[in-house]
């Protein structure tokens, strides 16, 4: 409240003497009353002044007040704005650890599909190894059925058959005159039986008895039989240079892909059969 507003409304004055002369009574009346009016406006002064000072202590403590919770406000929010710009750093950070996990795990995913695929490749290539073991342990049984087989047939065919082998190095033709001197023949192999028989115990390269001296490219037996069933070397025969008519046994080759044409002047034993 405006101090000059409580004077314009507060007046205190003495009352104006309207009634002429009065007695001395009247006198100290108007005396003690201008005395109490005093002592009213005194207290009303007093009691607006205490007022006037209550609102501005009010105030001041308002205004105090509202500057401490503007700052607490202001401290507040910036703490907030750095929890805020904290959390999002984290968010980032962890939205980037996420992508990386993400693609670990497909990276990871596809390893695991890949590995799968490859069991699966191992496991059906297993299979197949298995299958084929045993089917190789099978052709194992049977060819130790043929060799005994063979064994024994071999054992009654060389009680019928006399074979001996030339002792020195000689031509084709040498050596087919060395086995027809001694009542024999160079040796006629057309079975595979006598092919693995010869191939087994033969250690040196040695003629046999077939050759296409009498018509190039027909090869015949020296009992003027065709040949049926040749066991060649790879590539053979292959008359290299036009020359090579007679035919020679290597052990060194596989048993039954041996057979190789030369030149029948070459130097080499041969294996007589009676």
């Amino acid at each position: 409240m405006d101090s000059e507003n409580i004077y314009q409304n507060v007046e205190c004055r003495p009352i104006e003497d309207t009634t002429g002369p009065q007695t001395l009574s009247n006198g100290q009346d108007k005396g003690k009353d201008e005395k109490h009016r005093g002592s009213r406006c005194l207290v009303l002064m007093t009691v607006c002044l205490g007022l006037i000072c209550v609102v501005l202590l009010i105030f001041i403590i308002l205004i105090t007040a509202e500057r401490d919770l503007l700052k607490s406000y202001k401290n507040t929010a910036e703490e907030l704005n750095q929890t805020i710009n904290s959390l999002q750093d984290n968010y980032t950070d962890l939205m980037t650890e996420k992508d990386q996990l993400k693609n670990n795990f497909s990276s990871l995913s596809q390893k695991k599909l890949e590995l799968e695929t490859r069991v699966n490749d191992l496991t059906a290539e297993k299979g197949q190894l298995q299958r084929r073991v045993d089917s190789l342990s099978q052709e194992k049984l049977e060819l130790e059925r043929t060799v005994t087989s063979l064994g024994e047939e071999l054992k009654e065919k060389s009680k019928q058959d006399v074979l001996f082998m030339s002792s020195e190095l000689k031509s084709w033709s040498d050596s087919r005159q060395y086995c027809r001197d001694r009542g024999a023949d160079l040796i006629i192999i057309n079975t595979e039986v006598k092919q693995r028989y010869i191939s087994s115990f033969t250690k040196e390269r040695v003629w046999i008895g077939l050759s296409d001296i009498q018509n190039e490219g027909i090869m015949t037996w020296v009992d003027n039989s065709p040949l049926k069933q040749g066991f060649w070397y790879k590539t053979e025969p292959n008359n290299q240079d036009g020359d090579e008519d007679c035919v020679e046994l290597m052990p060194s080759a596989p048993i039954l892909n041996n057979w190789n044409d030369l030149p029948c002047s070459a130097k080499k034993k041969g294996i007589c059969e009676k």
